[in-house]
């Protein structure tokens, strides 16, 4: 005979098997919302009917469980704090409904269960202040290594697009006479540029480049009030991250927080292809760069591109006319080589180190990277995301001399005009590629009706689930004898 206890256990054990499974989706998610709850609140809204549907109607872990994750979640410590304090509230209801009649019991494990997304929105409530007391902490720490190294030339970069591609080519070109260090991958957040700093500078680095990320106002202060930069790069400024600036003058204003950061003696290298930058008013000190834009101070000219590389030639501070060769695509590369090479003449690097350097670049991970693969060329876009960078993407497609194949699931994040800028991206696209994949039918829906717009053959149009997908599809296009060239572009997270 099963004894009553028993049987009380039986809705608390179902409860677990389903809301542990729950919960770790919706903090993989938050981890990918950069933990910011507005942002929660809105995937929540935006995906609300599949998450209701399937996991508190159908309730059966199969059903909800994602598919692999392309960024995994990443168990660090503040999560780990966040899954103590989830737990706790989780077991504080549990015993509370152990308490109560079966059909009590039954009621109220179901409602934590329906309102699991709330309790991990409040677990971060309430972690709130033991968070920022620990952030302090390590910044403090970081700025305390900081000030022990005041011959540190610390230089900032921040712009809408290019800044993690001229972040490399900066470090490469330095390298060749300074001991150099710079923020890993998209390291471009407080935190991240603190656990650089931690973790990876030592006293022997002559010069740390940090590449500074914003979503909003005041986010590139808060990074110069830390690693306060003696000099500065804006390389763009563009619709991105419309969701969270609102309009085009928060994202001008966010941008030159760095100028306005910079000492008195600092510099602001300033890209004039960009208007907005060269529009602008700026206090700072000022050394110009771009390729079309009159009365620069680095201007690159017989510009060269095509499918094999680029070439440009460039005065340096001195006079000295130079020509540079690199194995990197397309006309916007040569401007943040130009931001580089702006830069690294300014703080003495010789001519010929500059040429050798140029020379050797290599495309930085996933932003046009060239890539081959089983008898076709891949153009590994998938870490771009902006209005700017889909059309310097296409542009280098349309120079090889084969059949061009785009991939893409759209672009995001672009507030209002994000429907308007992806059907402009889907004109765009018809005047080049010979076949489009759309990823993801809602997402590329305005994609599609810019494809359509332009009288692109729907034959020439598929939509995938996923990558799987794509690539078995890319394998089965007849190219007519051509090879084939792939563009990825952009990748979406698993929370789009």
């Amino acid at each position: 005979m099963i004894m009553p206890w028993v049987l009380r256990l039986i809705p608390a054990a179902f409860f677990l098997c389903c809301y542990i499974p729950a919960v770790l989706y919706d903090y993989h998610m938050f981890q990918l919302n950069s933990y910011d709850i507005g942002a929660q609140v809105k995937w929540l809204a935006r995906n609300g009917l599949r998450l209701w549907l399937l996991r508190h109607l159908l309730v059966l872990y199969h059903c909800f469980k994602p598919r692999k994750a392309k960024k995994p979640l990443v168990y660090t410590k503040r999560l780990k704090r966040m899954l103590f304090t989830n737990g706790f509230l989780t077991l504080a209801g549990m015993a509370f409904a152990c308490s109560r009649s079966f059909a009590g019991e039954a009621l109220i494990l179901g409602g934590l269960f329906f309102l699991s997304p709330a309790l991990v929105i409040l677990s971060v409530i309430v972690n709130a202040p033991l968070e920022r007391a620990i952030n302090r902490w390590y910044i403090a720490g970081a700025r305390g290594i900081l000030r022990k190294m005041p011959r540190l030339i610390v230089i900032g970069i921040t712009g809408s697009y290019g800044k993690t591609s001229t972040k490399y080519f900066l470090s490469r070109l330095l390298s060749s006479k300074y001991q150099v260090l710079m923020t890993p991958e998209s390291y471009n957040t407080p935190m991240g540029v603190v656990k650089t700093i931690r973790g990876q500078l030592k006293p022997v680095h002559e010069i740390f480049i940090c590449e500074m990320g914003a979503k909003k106002t005041g986010e590139i202060k808060e990074l110069c009030d830390i690693v306060h930069p003696r000099h500065g790069i804006i390389s763009s400024i563009g619709p991105q991250h419309l969701e969270t600036f609102k309009s085009m003058d928060n994202i001008i204003k966010t941008k030159f927080e760095l100028a306005r950061a910079l000492p008195a003696e600092g510099v602001v290298f300033l890209n004039y292809e960009n208007e907005y930058i060269r529009n602008a008013p700026c206090a700072q000190k000022i050394i110009s760069y771009g390729r079309t834009a009159l009365g620069c101070d680095y201007s690159a000219r017989n510009i060269r591109v095509s499918g094999a590389g680029s070439a440009f030639d460039l005065t340096l501070s001195g006079g000295e006319e130079c020509h540079f060769e690199t194995r990197l695509l397309g006309l916007h590369q040569v401007e943040n080589i130009t931001a580089a090479v702006a830069v690294a003449d300014y703080l003495g690097v010789e001519s010929r180190d500059l040429i050798v350097a140029v020379r050797r670049l290599q495309s930085v991970p996933h932003r046009l990277e060239l890539i081959s693969r089983q008898g076709m060329t891949i153009l590994d876009d998938s870490y771009n995301a902006n209005v700017s960078g889909t059309r310097a993407a296409l542009e280098v497609l349309s120079m090889f001399d084969a059949f061009k194949i785009l991939v893409t699931p759209g672009m995001i994040e672009l507030g209002d005009m994000e429907g308007e800028y992806n059907r402009q991206f889907g004109i765009a696209a018809a005047a080049v590629c010979d076949y489009v994949i759309l990823v993801g039918a809602r997402q590329t829906r305005s994609i599609l009706a810019g494809l359509k717009s332009a009288a692109y053959p729907e034959e020439k149009i598929y939509t995938a689930e996923n990558l799987e997908a794509v690539f078995v599809k890319i394998d089965a296009i007849p190219a007519g004898g051509l090879p084939k060239v792939v563009l990825l572009e952009n990748d979406l997270p698993d929370n789009y």
